[in-house]
């Protein structure tokens, strides 16, 4: 466990409403301010809320290149726990990796979700270059950052500026490994992705849609936000829709 300092505006969201809770997760390199809008504006709407700081983010980057897909699937499943002893019902939302722990989330456990929201997930990274440094004897200790891919002017992620390479094996385990659990994902699905992503390709969203066994599914396409679309011109319209499908399925 780490004792370094929490970056302004990293911290986690814990918000105890009704009995529906919500488990909300940021994403790789990024911190719970790319989802702090979208997970407020879900407790405002009367839900519970679990927002987790994933290990190693929003600290330092040698913290980060200490962390692993074990730790983060571990800070998930203790939100989820968290939630569990307040709420009768389960939802769980995220972006990129916040959205493929959504989806490893449904898998892991296919029962215990009402339903999920990912957004802009990614399950396939088609980038062999990525892919090459996982293993690379020589490989640099980081390479440069991928947040703040937004739309949107003047709109910045609080992210780290560079993007420690120990950590790139882990994202493309989790990936892979989830990728391969689509078919246990059973609860009702919402699919959010942006027409244009400079770091996730955008057919990711249509991959987990026709990957997943749920009944009913959704691939909701955005069309005016990049990436980081929870903090891009569609923000709002997340928000609706998210609140619209909780709804729908509590």
């Amino acid at each position: 466990m780490t004792n370094l300092p929490v970056l302004p505006g990293a911290e986690p969201l814990y918000s105890v409403g009704n009995r529906t809770g919500v488990l909300v997760s940021h994403g790789f390199t990024g911190t719970p301010q790319s989802m702090r809008f979208l997970a407020e504006g879900i407790a405002r709407a009367g839900y519970t809320v679990a927002m987790p700081r994933l290990k190693g983010h929003g600290t330092t980057p040698a913290d980060m290149a200490q962390a692993t897909a074990s730790d983060w699937t571990a800070d998930i499943v203790a939100a989820m726990r968290w939630l569990e002893e307040r709420c009768d019902t389960l939802f769980m939302t995220g972006l990129s990796m916040g959205g493929t722990l959504t989806l490893w989330a449904a898998a892991q456990f296919p029962d215990r979700f009402a339903g999920i929201v990912p957004i802009n997930a990614a399950v396939s990274i088609d980038s062999p270059d990525m892919a090459a440094l996982a293993f690379a004897p020589d490989a640099p200790a980081e390479l440069p950052g991928i947040g703040s891919d937004i739309k949107a002017e003047g709109v910045k992620e609080l992210a780290y500026p560079v993007t420690p390479v120990p950590a790139i094996k882990h994202l493309i385990a989790l990936g892979a490994v989830t990728h391969m659990m689509l078919p246990r994902v059973k609860c009702p699905a919402l699919i959010i992705t942006s027409r244009e992503d400079h770091v996730v390709p955008p057919r990711n969203g249509e991959l987990i849609l026709n990957a997943i066994s749920s009944e009913e599914k959704e691939l909701f396409w955005l069309e005016n936000s990049y990436h980081v679309a929870t903090l891009d011109n569609d923000k709002e319209l997340i928000l609706e829709k998210t609140l619209e499908f909780i709804r729908k399925h509590s």
